[in-house]
């Protein structure tokens, strides 16, 4: 029987073998598209409350002082964290970090509506000053993990667009609904915003693109000699990593003070301050397609290209930009020194970003996003607090004379910087933080 049904096969569809359907991987990889959904949910809750938290804070009889205090608890708590970070990420998964970031940052912030009193803001505040600066790192070390090194400058534009896009639209939204009295309304939306995020980070696979892509290793034969894998003890120190991104971290914190004197004190600068609102508008929007810009340049012609340049166009835009400070007739220029400072910053802030993803090497997505993150955030809380103190001494022209000098001084040690730097050769480790098995290296 079995020989007479042989001459005659079946003529039924075969199945193809059975195949490992893992997510895809890269740009349009669902773990990616994820990660740019739950980040435009928590930066949705921080970019509001920038300016909602001072003012609910003045609301309660705080006055000035209290208002500044919110703020500066948040940023503090924020870089504490930061520096926990790579104790963090060596205990519990970024993708855990992640989701548990988003937690902190947006269940507090329900908690606001019970009192405006300094007390209980500063304290609900500093709660989610821990959870932004594990959301802001986490998030960050993620684009390295998702996407393969040719595809990384554009996903750190996307991932910058995701950031960028709730301070262009939500900020000035939220700042209209306090004014019109309805501060509970923007509490209860960027809370949601921010817990909506934890299921997306629960979705994700936790795979990342360098561990579906095949060893070279992988084709020999049986009998063929193959190097054990390396265990977890096998990574990079923290501390040993931190060394090569110095200098771009230090370029990128000179240009971050002078982002941090604009959006503080641009109104000062403006000669009609009734433009600041578009002024702000103006440098968000510059910083958003600087970045975007940068990535995709990134990918095409290499990583950390651009850092010089845009370091030096940055310093000689701040300084334009201070000798029209108190100017009416200059206030068209001091727009465009505006828009071409976002512009150029906001490329800084992408090539960076992508130069020290390559220079930390495989295991240190970590190490980068702290590193970066420290960076932006020191050098813009020391522009909202240096700048200030220094306008009645030097004027607004002479304030952000100086940190277009502070950015040029930098500059030379940006020239040092070269594309690539040494890479370290590690084994993959997937987004959820385990090493791969035989059957995926």
């Amino acid at each position: 029987m079995a020989a007479f049904t042989s001459l005659f096969p079946s003529r039924r569809r075969q199945r193809p073998p059975h195949r490992d359907r893992r997510p895809a991987t890269g740009l349009a990889g669902r773990d990616f598209l994820l990660l740019l959904l739950a980040t435009l949910g928590t930066f949705a809750n921080y970019a509001p409350m920038l300016t909602v938290v001072p003012l609910w804070t003045a609301r309660g009889a705080a006055g000035e002082g209290g208002a500044g205090a919110a703020t500066a608890v948040t940023m503090a708590t924020t870089v504490a964290v930061q520096l926990c970070m790579g104790w963090l990420t060596r205990r519990f998964t970024l993708r855990r970090l992640l989701g548990a970031g988003a937690l902190l940052l947006g269940l507090p912030t329900f908690g606001y509506v019970l009192s405006s009193g300094l007390a209980w803001v500063l304290t609900v505040s500093a709660v989610r000053g821990v959870g932004f600066g594990v959301v802001a790192v986490t998030g960050s070390a993620l684009v390295a993990e998702l996407v393969p090194p040719e595809q990384r400058g554009r996903a750190v534009g996307w991932y910058g667009v995701a950031v960028g896009l709730p301070q262009v639209v939500l900020l000035p939204l939220g700042v209209w609904l306090a004014a019109e009295g309805h501060f509970g309304v923007v509490f209860a939306a960027a809370g949601a915003l921010s817990m909506g995020a934890v299921p997306l980070v629960a979705a994700m696979s936790g795979r990342s693109a360098a561990s579906l892509r095949p060893s070279p290793t992988a084709s020999r034969p049986p009998g063929s000699s193959r190097p054990p894998a390396p265990s977890r003890t096998s990574q990079p120190s923290a501390s040993g990593s931190y060394r090569p991104l110095l200098r771009p971290a230090l370029l990128l914190a000179a240009a971050s003070v002078a982002l941090g004197g604009l959006t503080s004190f641009l109104p000062f600068v403006l000669a009609r301050p009734d433009l600041a609102p578009t002024a702000l508008l103006v440098l968000f929007v510059a910083m958003i397609v600087g970045r975007w810009a940068a990535g995709v340049w990134s990918d095409r012609r290499g990583p950390g290209r651009l850092v010089l340049p845009a370091a030096a166009v940055c310093s000689p835009a701040v300084a334009v930009l201070a000798l029209t400070a108190g100017h009416e007739a200059t206030v068209p220029v001091a727009l465009v020194m505006v828009a071409l400072y976002g512009l150029a910053d906001g490329a800084l802030q992408n090539e960076t970003l992508v130069l020290m993803f390559r220079r930390a090497g495989p295991h240190g997505g970590g190490a980068a996003g702290t590193a970066w993150n420290m960076a932006y955030d020191g050098g813009t809380g020391l522009g909202s607090a240096g700048v200030g103190p220094a306008a009645p001494w030097l004027g607004p022209a002479g304030a952000f004379g100086a940190v277009a000098a502070l950015i040029a001084l930098s500059v030379p040690g940006g020239a040092r910087l070269r594309t690539g730097g040494r890479v370290r050769r590690a084994p993959p480790v997937d987004a959820s933080g385990d090493m791969p098995s035989r059957s995926d290296s």
